[in-house]
């Protein structure tokens, strides 16, 4: 199981590689979806179970669009922490490193997984969540688990054709943090991965 997960964590982080070094966002975001969907249907570490791989054709996305795609200042926020619960792991701290504005859509408050390694982190619960996308919510940018976009300078890259759903949303024996109220828009979000038909895998 432990050597299983490293291989999850570092396949992923190498679709998230090809995506940064695309030159063409949509293309890197093809990649990305590909890679995924072999990764849900072949991997023992797949979120998915026995009985929901042997139907799997595919995880559904909205189709892209490069307006939803931005490099954002990262601006100065009041410092803040939170001890976000999960269902099975206790407690996730974060720590609050600044925030991003989106056009048209509003302010995300970017975090940093307080732990051993640390890394950034950008939930996301928009207007369509408990519709059409995970009522918890989706994520931007884990880094701690290779979900990242690369940055430049003070500007981080967050491509809303990427939110994906974390794996709790796909099987109740994971746990998850999920977007705290400073990661929460109004506004739906029609990008990204998308519930299936009937709104569950579970």
């Amino acid at each position: 199981m432990t050597l299983s997960l490293l291989d999850w964590r570092r396949r992923t982080a190498a679709l998230y590689a090809a995506t940064r070094s695309s030159a063409d966002p949509e293309a890197g975001w093809r990649t990305w979806r590909d890679g995924r969907d072999e990764l849900f249907a072949t991997h023992p570490d797949s979120p998915l179970d026995a009985a929901a791989r042997a139907t799997f054709d595919g995880l559904p996305f909205a189709p892209y669009d490069p307006a939803l795609r931005f490099e954002p200042v990262l601006e100065r926020a009041e410092p803040a922490r939170l001890e976000i619960p999960t269902a099975a792991d206790g407690s996730v701290p974060l720590e609050r490193i600044g925030a991003v504005a989106l056009p048209g859509l509003g302010r995300l408050d970017v975090w940093w997984v307080a732990l051993y390694g640390g890394g950034v982190f950008v939930p996301l619960r928009d207007g369509t969540a408990g519709r059409t996308t995970y009522g918890g919510g989706r994520y931007l940018l884990d880094t701690v688990k290779g979900a990242d976009l690369g940055s430049t300078g003070d500007r981080l890259v967050l491509d809303l054709n990427l939110a994906y759903h974390p794996s709790c949303a796909y099987d109740p024996r994971w746990s998850c943090p999920l977007a705290p109220e400073g990661n929460r828009l109004e506004a739906p979000v029609a990008a990204g991965e998308q519930l299936p038909p009937g709104g569950g895998w579970y």
